[in-house]
């Protein structure tokens, strides 16, 4: 390989792990949804116009996309050696001038100006008049690259083994650099220890103290449905995300945000895991079914607007916790009281403020959260609603102690009362911990695994047995 010969760069998929032009559209789905899909539709068979707008609409950062390694090696190495390195794409001329500047490379870029795209045979036509027939090396990553593979002087194929073993065949001088991305990279991105927040659809049988397989098997299908639902939706707010994710010292390792997983894999992805949901969903009953598109679209919601919005974005998650005990009523189709409804809400409002708080305090800087609408002076305020959201479950488990329909489903009140005691020392510890940032960013998995926590709720839940008459019915006590 000469070094006298230019290096010609694709961007997308190639020097960058990621496409600009679904960068641009999740940014500005996040940022003015209406007027992207607008413009999606208004040039959806004029590509070259279509990202031209989409970079008006939303202008990323494109310093923080992330880069590979390899190519962004080797375009260092090149230009140390005092080689010519330019940036040939069919993205966004501006987008492409930025990238190349940030990093040092020839102001010199081919690009798509709003009229050409500048993709395959329009690339290799613009390259070959530049530099000459085979005057160029090209590193790309795909089958469009082909055309101009096949006229360079050397190709370096960037993930794409089948196409490096054809080329070499037809005798052209190839070099492979790894890329492409994993299937345990995807499933990392359905969030599968988020799952475990799907218990919540026990809570109504446990309540109504329905414990048969008629009740059992249909939850199961529930969660089921309501753990492809949330993978889905996990998806989008990660694609919604994509910036603020880079900025945040965990999220950025996010299998997106880090480039990991191709954002085309993500959206194909989500749309069969919505699938799986609404199917089971519809299989199991028309109120489960119901309250699924209740929960994806509320979610959806939460995504695009209600997770910027203060303390909107904290009454939205209590909801969605409580949708999920809902659901699980509407798939063993068993009664749940408006007492337990409401009891649930402020505690999951606690868990709600809980979750800000832990990000406020393992925070770097006192700036507001990235896509967040809460800084460090937001603390006090998010503790005392989370004070509230404790001391009103407490009431309203007290009053429904007392209520007819709780005396009759737990006629032991005073044991009940007892309970009272490890639930509030649960609430009252949760806070703390997150006052503290000794929690995880998720208060429902972090519950989950703490194993202190865990047996609080287990008292909990036994001294409830207790006051039901369970424990004698089941064995006699």
């Amino acid at each position: 390989m000469t070094d006298v010969k230019p290096l010609a760069l694709d961007v997308d998929g190639t020097f960058l792990k990621t496409d600009m032009l679904f960068e641009c559209f999740w940014a500005g789905l996040g940022t003015a949804p209406v007027a992207t899909l607008l413009a999606v539709l208004r040039n959806f068979n004029r590509p070259a116009k279509l990202k031209a707008e989409l970079a008006e609409i939303a202008p990323i950062r494109t310093d923080l996309l992330p880069v590979n390694p390899d190519v962004a090696d080797l375009a260092l190495r090149s230009r140390m050696a005092g080689r010519e390195v330019v940036l040939a794409s069919a993205s966004d001329h501006r987008l492409v001038e930025r990238l190349a500047t940030e990093y040092g490379l020839s102001p010199q870029v081919f690009a798509s100006d709003g009229t050409i795209n500048l993709k395959g045979p329009t690339k290799v036509e613009a390259l070959v008049e530049a530099y000459g027939e085979r005057g160029f090396d090209y590193a790309g990553d795909s089958s469009a690259d082909l055309p101009v593979w096949e006229r360079a002087e050397n190709a370096l194929v960037v993930g794409h083994m089948a196409t490096a073993r054809a080329l070499s065949a037809t005798g052209q001088n190839v070099v492979e650099y790894p890329g492409g991305w994993k299937w345990k990279a995807l499933l990392k991105a359905f969030r599968p220890h988020q799952w475990v927040k799907n218990v919540l659809l026990f809570l109504a049988m446990i309540a109504a103290h329905r414990f048969d397989l008629e009740t059992l098997v249909p939850i199961l299908w529930g969660i089921v449905a309501f753990s492809a639902a949330a993978s889905s939706i996990y998806i989008v707010n990660d694609l919604l995300d994509l910036e603020a994710d880079r900025l945040h010292p965990t999220k950025r390792n996010r299998p997106f945000a880090s480039g990991d997983v191709p954002i085309v894999v993500g959206m194909a992805a989500f749309v069969a895991l919505a699938l799986v949901a609404i199917g089971i969903s519809a299989a199991l009953n028309w109120a489960f079914f119901g309250v699924i598109l209740l929960y994806m679209g509320t979610s959806l919601a939460y995504s695009l607007r209600f997770k910027r919005m203060r303390w909107v974005d904290i009454a939205t998650l209590a909801g969605l916790y409580t949708i999920r005990v809902i659901a699980g009523a509407t798939a063993g189709e068993v009664y749940v009281s408006i007492y337990m409804l409401i009891f649930i809400f402020p505690i999951f409002v606690t868990l709600g403020c809980v979750k800000r708080l832990t990000e406020l305090t393992l925070a770097t800087s006192d700036e507001p959260l990235p896509g967040r609408g809460y800084s460090r002076r937001d603390r006090n305020d998010l503790l005392n609603v989370a004070n509230l959201g404790a001391f009103g479950a407490l009431l309203i488990f007290f009053l429904y102690s007392i209520s007819d329909q709780g005396q009759e489903l737990y006629p032991t009140t005073w044991i009940l009362w007892i309970a009272m005691f490890p639930m509030a020392w649960w609430l009252i510890r949760m806070v703390l911990l997150g006052w503290s940032g000794k929690q995880d960013y998720d208060p429902i998995v972090f519950a989950m695994r703490d194993k202190f926590g865990i047996g609080l709720l287990m008292i909990t839940l036994s001294l409830m047995f207790w006051a039901a008459g369970l424990w004698a019915e089941w064995f006699g006590m």
